[in-house]
Formats: C-alpha cells, structure tokens, sequence
C-alpha cells in the first residue's frame, strides 16, 4: 500500500505568539519547497490563529494538540471541537504527557476520537509503552489494548478513501524527549505485528493499510531517514526538533527521499 509520509511538529507548551509568528515565518520557505509529504504545525492553542494565518495558501496543515469532547459548556480551561475545528484540520490525541500528567484513559482518548471525527478533523491518536512496561516485555499487551480500547466504536463507511482520516503515532513512552530512541527495525515490527493487526480487527484488512502509522520518540534529522526506509513506518510526530528550523525541515525532506 502506498501511503502518503506525514510529518506532524508537535510544539507541547513553548512558543509565544510572538514566538511562533517567528518560527513560523522562518519554517514556511523551506518546507513549502517539499512536496510529496504531508506537512502539519502543532502549535499551543493560544498561536493557533496567528498561525494560521501565516499557513494560508500554504500547502502546510495547522494541527490542535488535544480537545474536550463535549461540544460546549462549563468545562474551564479546555477546548473545544468546534474551537479547533476553526483553524485546524489535525489534532493530536492521547499523547503520553495527557495520559501520565493528567490521567486520561483510553475511554477519555475514545471519547475525544469520536468527537474528533464528529467535526471533520483528522485525529492523531499516540500510543505507546512506558519503560517499565517496555523492561517487562509488555509492548505488545499495551499497544494493542490502547489501539483497541482507544478506535473502539469508529466506524468508516466502506469508500476507497476510508482510513486516510485516521493518523496513529506510535510512541515509545521511554524513547520521548530522552535522546533514546526504539530502533528503526523494532519501531516497525511493533507497527506491523501489533498497531496493523489491532486496526485489522476493527476495520478490516483493507482500511488497515490505508491508515498512516507515525513514529515519535527522539526523532531527529540525524535518525528520521533510518525511521522513514522502514515499510511500516510512514512519516514521524517530532517534539524538540519541531521547534528547529534546519532539524524539522531536515526531517520532512528525509520522508520524501
């Protein structure tokens, strides 16, 4: 199956507005220059709108870094479906700082696919073990369950294009802003002997392998090419390198190439 790599930047809590303004205005020549990828900007809610604005007519994406499921009401200090929905065509959901810092489960990822979905966003939804979990040999137990727990319920019509909606990231919790990163070779038999499975058992064969499957965890312009010649392996969700002009747009060129 042919997939389309994917890049996704994942800004976590830095950059200002004026910050981002700054980074962004930088980033866009280079990785507008990059066809054949998928590009997409994570940045803090709070810069979603100036960065938008600097991505119009652009071929880059702007992504959310997490959502409520609830539509509206008294729910302080969280983001709406619709609130992202205005600027953005991504949202990354689940990621391991969500699930340890703040205790979300797998129904409260499940909760915010559904209404990802619902409002025609495309959801990049993490997964991954922890180190004591990895030490222990429970990978494949953690990532299927997350995988299953995590997509139960979503349901895709049958068309040719099902599944291209759907971004996983597969993130080892341990190799995350450590400089530790899983090899190339284990990231991508963790992807075809548990992520495709579980997707196989909840959409079929077919849509299984339409759906992009990302790697994250100390991705950087140095290893990103290592990552990217892996069959399983279909682009990256980068942290700390995401903030670095030469490293981030280094790393988008290494998926094309």
């Amino acid at each position: 199956m042919n997939r389309k790599p994917l890049v996704a930047g994942n800004w976590k809590m830095n950059m200002t507005v004026a910050d981002a303004r700054h980074l962004v205005s930088q980033m866009v020549p280079g990785l507008q220059s990059k066809s054949g990828v998928d590009k997409v900007i994570c940045p803090p809610h709070t810069a979603l709108l100036a960065v938008s604005s600097l991505l119009e007519g652009t071929d880059i994406s702007l992504g959310a870094q997490n959502l409520f499921w609830e539509p509206s009401g008294a729910f302080t200090g969280e983001i709406s479906p619709a609130m992202v929905a205005e600027f953005c065509d991504y949202v990354i959901l689940g990621h391991s700082e969500r699930r340890a810092y703040f205790g979300e489960t797998d129904k409260d990822v499940n909760r915010k696919v559904q209404a990802a979905f619902a409002h025609d966003l495309t959801p990049i939804v993490c997964i991954g073990e922890t180190l004591e979990e990895y030490e222990a040999d429970r990978t494949y137990d953690v990532v299927f369950r997350q995988a299953k727990l995590g997509l139960d319920g979503i349901q895709f019509a049958g068309q040719e294009s099902d599944g291209s909606n759907l971004v996983i990231a597969y993130e080892p919790i341990w190799c995350i802003g450590t400089g530790r990163a899983a090899t190339p070779t284990d990231a991508n038999e963790v992807i075809a002997n548990v992520i495709r499975p579980a997707l196989g058992e909840l959409f079929g064969n077919e849509i299984a392998q339409r759906i992009r499957v990302l790697y994250g965890g100390s991705v950087t312009g140095d290893n990103a090419r290592d990552f990217f010649q892996q069959p399983e392996i279909d682009g990256a969700l980068v942290g700390g390198a995401s903030l670095k002009v030469a490293d981030y747009t280094q790393i988008t060129l290494a998926a094309v190439q």
